[in-house]
């Protein structure tokens, strides 16, 4: 903990005094202490909960500064950019794979490999920059929470695919289950948060009782998310969500020193599983740089059209934000990986496009907001017309 946690701080220090994002910094201690360069670390179960901690309170904490209402009204914009974020990536990852001579299956896996957003990346630097309440920035975190979704279902197929078997009743349910839990409790989660709070915080004799209400909402929320088959995050974030009107500003306050602590775990978690000893071979090192080119492009390209109609600068915004793949990605290649349907250089290739895109997103952001972060105009640019 010691390694991960002041090695992370110490390069995020270098960065932010280099006028750099230090999360970039933060990823890269991940490669410096990893396998690939010094060696002194390896993922291990402990540090894997961590990080999952680690973006679950980050989500949390991005949540209690989003209004459900706020968020609702970019809900078709967002889908659009959700659906166009998940469809382009997919069919370009399989064609590339394709074209490049692999299977069927393996193509198609690394495709959906290609496809979900890690959102915490994105949010962690809109949050740390104060532009959670900007246009863009709402449809993003929309557009992510509806591109889990999709991606879930994307998963379901390729996995029933290299299983040789795909049930669609279970892929139904499954995928009404997550879009009933995920409108359900935007939609009325605020007003039901609030009367608990209410309710129950006049009762509890506890220190800190609306911060223990609100710890229970995430673990509970997350927990449920995660059984009707999206990832703990949306839970999380959607708990945020619903306590952000209905708490105080202490609940804020605890909740981003928790988020102080753990994240750096995740983002390190991210760099740790780069091994830089698989691109010996020079056809591995070529393909990672087409996937890569591949991976960028597709978000890029295929969100910012969805959100073309708010103007080019917020489709630009859109499209950079939705870039980064972080572990969601490394899931997706590991269990095509422990079914034999993606080689280990393949799974190799799709590591390095989760950590490249990851780190090329946090400078990406920052650029396509720089105007908004200089006129300080949020109020204006968030106006939705």
């Amino acid at each position: 903990m010691l390694l991960v946690f002041g090695s992370a701080k110490l390069l995020a220090e270098l960065f932010e005094r280099l006028r750099q994002p230090a999360i970039v910094g933060e990823i890269l201690a991940g490669v410096l202490i990893g396998p690939s360069v010094l060696g002194w670390m390896r993922p291990t179960e402990l540090l894997t909960t961590l990080a999952e901690l680690g973006v679950m309170f980050l989500l949390f904490r991005v949540g209690l500064e989003v209004k459900a209402s706020e968020l609702m009204k970019v809900g078709g914009t967002a889908a659009l950019v959700a659906f166009l974020g998940v469809v382009a990536p997919f069919l370009l990852g399989w064609g590339l794979m394709a074209l490049w001579g692999a299977p069927l299956v393996e193509a198609i896996f690394v495709g959906a490999a290609m496809v979900a957003t890690s959102v915490g990346i994105t949010a962690q630097v809109l949050a740390s920059k104060g532009l959670l309440q900007l246009r863009a920035s709402q449809i993003i975190l929309a557009a992510a929470v509806i591109d889990d979704i999709l991606g879930l279902l994307v998963l379901a197929l390729v996995s029933g695919l290299a299983r040789g078997r795909l049930n669609f009743l279970e892929l139904a349910t499954t995928a009404a289950l997550a879009v009933g839990f995920t409108i359900l409790v935007a939609k009325w989660g605020t007003h039901a948060m609030g009367q608990v709070v209410e309710r129950v915080h006049g009762k509890l004799q506890v220190q800190e009782a609306q911060f223990t209400i609100a710890l229970v909402a995430l673990f509970a929320l997350s927990a449920l998310a995660v059984y009707v088959g999206v990832a703990a995050i949306v839970g999380a974030f959607l708990a945020g969500m619903a306590l952000g009107e209905n708490v105080g500003q202490r609940v804020h306050d605890l909740a981003h020193g928790v988020t102080e602590l753990l994240v750096p775990f995740f983002l390190v978690g991210i760099g740790l599983h780069f091994d830089a000893h698989a691109f010996k071979d020079a056809s591995t090192v070529l393909l990672a740089m087409l996937i890569l080119a591949a991976a960028l492009l597709s978000k890029f390209v295929g969100c910012g059209l969805g959100a073309l109609r708010l103007g080019a600068g917020d489709a630009v915004r859109v499209g950079v934000g939705m870039v980064p793949r972080g572990e969601v990605g490394m899931v997706i290649a590991q269990i095509g990986l422990g079914l034999g349907v993606i080689p280990t250089p393949v799974y190799s290739v799709v590591v390095f496009m989760a950590v490249a895109t990851t780190l090329a997103a946090p400078p990406l952001i920052h650029l396509s907001y720089r105007k908004l972060i200089k006129a300080g105009d949020a109020a204006e640019v968030f106006h939705l017309g």
